[in-house]
């Protein structure tokens, strides 16, 4: 079986399972990034079944065993979905309940981002970033609106702020002058863009402090990151939802602000000046 299929695989099996089995499948679907790694009497725990209904279910799904079953979850969240399986399972919503629907997981990302994140992550991720000389931030293809919009608040509390740019040149070579001073904070969610990683390893080779803001700690991005700070980002969709890592990102920016106060009220103090007297923002009065 391929491991790419194993959801769609379990949706396909899903009416001819016993009871027992039914709520393993449906804890997987709804979980799957936290039972490729807990234990089949944990799983059993949480799902209100044996152990061995556990491990017989592992084996009716066509799987060597438990052990097999963790594996191909493990693998599944590395390579994630592909665009045309994700459209399959997106086929599965009724038209009707999109909207409601869509929420609904969104708001589900954001429970299970509060329930697993580390708080000790973050802390330290906070004041690496707030004590290094300048920060890289690295985020392409879907990542990349995220990752300007995290620099372009950063840019307001911290200087040299660096956005890496992966349309005109290759990431790395705008990492050239990084070291142990910096940290290079790196976003990337299923399916894991190739050279954010790349990039990531090499300002770990170069001494830098590095970030990871991804999805798991099954992320390929995980290894090299001193930090890393996960946010569900998982939708029946050819699309990830974003929803979760922007209000990471969001924490990130508050954090940060809380941090240096002082110095930016004195900076958008000026801001605002000029803002007003280049005509920045629509001035109400004058809207009327």
């Amino acid at each position: 079986m391929e491991q790419n299929d194993l959801l769609l695989r379990l949706q396909q099996r899903f009416p001819s399972l016993s009871k027992g089995q039914k709520q393993i499948a449906s804890y997987i679907i709804e979980n799957y990034d936290r039972a490729a790694f807990v234990t089949a009497s944990k799983m059993g725990r949480s799902v209100g079944v044996s152990e061995s209904t556990v491990v017989r279910f592992a084996y009716t799904m066509g799987f060597d065993g438990y052990p097999a079953l963790q594996r191909a979850l493990q693998e599944m969240i590395r390579t994630k979905l592909t665009a045309m399986q994700r459209i399959q399972l997106t086929s599965e919503l009724d038209q009707a309940d999109v909207l409601k629907s869509v929420l609904k997981a969104d708001m589900h990302n954001i429970r299970t981002t509060i329930e697993t994140i580390s708080n000790t992550a973050f802390n330290g991720a906070m004041d690496a970033l707030l004590n290094k000389e300048t920060i890289y931030i690295v985020g392409l293809r879907s990542a990349f609106p995220i990752a300007q919009f995290l620099a372009y608040n950063l840019n307001f509390i911290c200087t040299g702020v660096i956005l890496i740019n992966g349309a005109f040149s290759d990431a790395c070579e705008q990492m050239a002058r990084i070291s142990e001073r910096d940290v290079c904070i790196a976003i990337s969610y299923p399916r894991y863009s190739t050279r954010t990683v790349d990039a990531l390893q090499y300002a770990k080779e170069r001494g830098a402090t590095t970030i990871a803001l991804t999805d798991s700690e099954a992320s390929p991005l995980a290894q090299f990151a001193d930090f890393a700070l996960t946010a569900r980002s998982d939708m029946a969709s050819f699309a990830d939802s974003l929803v979760a890592p922007l209000s990471l990102i969001n924490a990130i920016i508050v954090s940060a602000g809380l941090a240096r106060k002082d110095q930016l009220m004195e900076h958008f103090s000026k801001l605002e000046r000029i803002w007003n007297a280049n005509q920045v923002y629509v001035n109400k009065q004058k809207a009327k």
